[in-house]
């Protein structure tokens, strides 16, 4: 139990329905969609399609979603990828020729066709139960009145202005400016882009006007997209992949969401008794860096779009974490994974919802970097997202940019199951940290008994290209002890990530709900 004499939050508890989400009227829209008779896939559409107006510099219809799936009644975990592809006409030889070594983040190259609204299409029709009109009516609504903006989208809005570009300028900045806290946000494009959606389902955005004002901006901005490439996007059902931590079963999407990043991760920690460290202690901040860096080497080796991936069972081997684990070293930093496990291998917004049946959604949709590419177009002020940057221009490399093919995404939504039941979905927002995000959750709630509030409100680091990111709510004590052992610390200028969750508690017939102190959101029940 929290001291109630500090700052922080309780976790909260209702039984009939509940979402948890990064911002407060997103999870006011779901609660409320909750309780007009829709079901969790409706309610997870409604405020997750919102999040894109209350924080389009995480979020919007030019991105991508992936989702995770509990049918009510059942044990099973489905798995849907919205995440769409590069144009048709994307060569990485090209961009090679041109003298990048990676893709770069704001030019049109990096923009892979938007799959989030064709799979709110899918899920809706596959899944709800309200209509595609109801769950899109309050972002129409609020995308049109506007929303006041919220102090931690402030902070980050003011912080990635820079990026806009063009007709993004105008779309996403007030009186040529970043937004203050409290000011309001519209953007009157968007709310006529998804009537036409309600309307007209998948082509009121892929098709007609919307998909002619996507291709001529970025065909303005020198990218190869076309009418027929918008046409073809398609998401598409899968099989989730899972591994055990100590009885509790760790459920992430399949590539090319990089869950299984994760699970890895989870396994190399496995191998250390955790539950004897410090939960804020050097110990656990070490190990979990040291697992980090080995769990996102494989990653970056062997991880692809599944229809060029080979290592899969590599990577999710409790084999394969065991061999990693027995690198690390517990007083000794290594400053680069690659060719210390180079033996070992020779051979990616949040919402989740659940409703009174229990369907579970665990839903992550994004636009990745902030204000992702910095381009929109011109007529309706659709942000496009930059995950082609997620590509390798690396010759002969799975994951080497192509056409047509599906880049490594940093977002991943999770579910854990014990007993077979899911009994609670998942995610923590933060670009590269998500993994790690994933690992740490997990270990606070098995490893220290902490309920969901207390496992996301905890401090948190993070090691990210050669830098230990250590939050302030460590001790300057574990700052220097992990100094000591090589690690480069440093207190990030951001707080690490965000993340939500709601444990469903099956006997007691009560969902309690967590989020995270870092975003302006909230868990709300009824």
């Amino acid at each position: 139990m929290r001291d109630f004499q500090k700052p922080g939050r309780s976790a909260v508890h209702a039984t009939n329905g509940m979402c948890a989400t990064s911002h407060p009227l997103a999870a006011k829209v779901a609660v409320q969609t909750l309780e007009s008779g829709g079901n969790a896939v409706d309610a997870a559409i409604a405020g997750a399609v919102l999040l894109g107006i209350c924080e389009p510099q995480m979020t919007g219809i030019g991105g991508d979603c992936f989702v995770l799936l509990s049918p009510p009644g059942e044990d099973r975990i489905v798995a849907l990828n919205g995440s769409g592809r590069a144009p048709a006409g994307l060569e990485a030889t090209q961009l090679r020729a041109a003298g990048h070594g990676t893709v770069p983040l704001g030019s049109a190259d990096a923009v892979t066709v938007p799959g989030a609204i064709d799979a709110f299409c899918r899920l809706s029709a596959d899944w709800g139960k309200a209509g595609l009109k109801a769950a899109l009516a309050p972002a129409i609504h609020y995308a049109e009145a506007g929303v006041p903006v919220a102090p931690r989208v402030a902070f980050d809005w003011a912080l990635a202005a820079d990026t806009l570009q063009g007709a993004a300028r105008d779309a996403y900045l007030v009186g040529g400016a970043a937004p203050a806290p409290g000011q309001m946000f519209r953007a009157p494009g968007q709310a006529e882009v998804l009537r036409r959606v309600a309307m007209d389902g998948r082509a009121g955005f892929y098709e007609g006007e919307v998909a002619e004002d996507m291709v001529a901006a970025l065909s303005a901005a020198g990218g190869r997209h076309t009418l027929a490439d918008f046409a073809a996007t398609a998401c598409d059902y899968g099989d989730p992949i899972s591994g055990d931590y100590k009885g509790t079963e760790l459920v992430e999407h399949p590539p090319n969401g990089q869950g299984a990043t994760a699970i890895l991760m989870a396994n190399i920690l496995a191998q250390f008794d955790l539950a004897a460290m410090d939960p804020l202690g050097a110990d656990r901040a070490h190990v979990e860096a040291e697992a980090a860096k080995l769990a996102y080497d494989t990653r970056n080796r062997f991880f692809a779009d599944p229809d060029h991936m080979t290592r899969l069972d590599h990577m999710m081997s409790m084999e394969t974490a065991r061999r990693l684990a027995a690198l690390i070293d517990m007083k000794t930093a290594m400053p680069d994974a690659r060719p210390v496990s180079e033996a070992v291998h020779r051979d990616t917004i949040y919402i989740t919802v659940v409703d009174k049946d229990r369907m579970a959604v665990s839903l992550i949709y994004s636009i990745f970097h902030s204000f992702g590419s910095g381009i929109a177009s011109d007529r309706f002020g659709i942000l496009f997202q930059n995950r082609g940057a997620g590509f390798s221009l690396e010759e002969g490399h799975p994951n080497e940019a192509a056409g047509g093919k599906r880049p490594v995404h940093t977002i991943l939504p999770g579910m854990l199951k014990q007993g077979g039941r899911v009994v609670a979905p998942f995610g923590v927002m933060g670009g590269a940290y998500q993994p790690n995000g994933h690992a740490r959750f997990l270990t606070n709630l098995v490893d220290y008994g902490m309920d969901p509030q207390e496992a996301i409100d905890a401090p948190r680091s993070f090691s990210d290209q050669g830098v230990l990111n250590v939050e302030r709510g460590y001790s300057d004590a574990v700052r220097d002890d992990l100094a000591g052992r090589g690690h480069h610390v440093e207190i990030p200028k951001v707080a690490i990530g965000g993340a939500q969750t709601i444990r469903i508690d099956h006997a007691a017939g009560v969902l309690v709900g967590g989020s995270d102190p870092r975003k302006d959101g909230l868990a709300l029940g009824y």
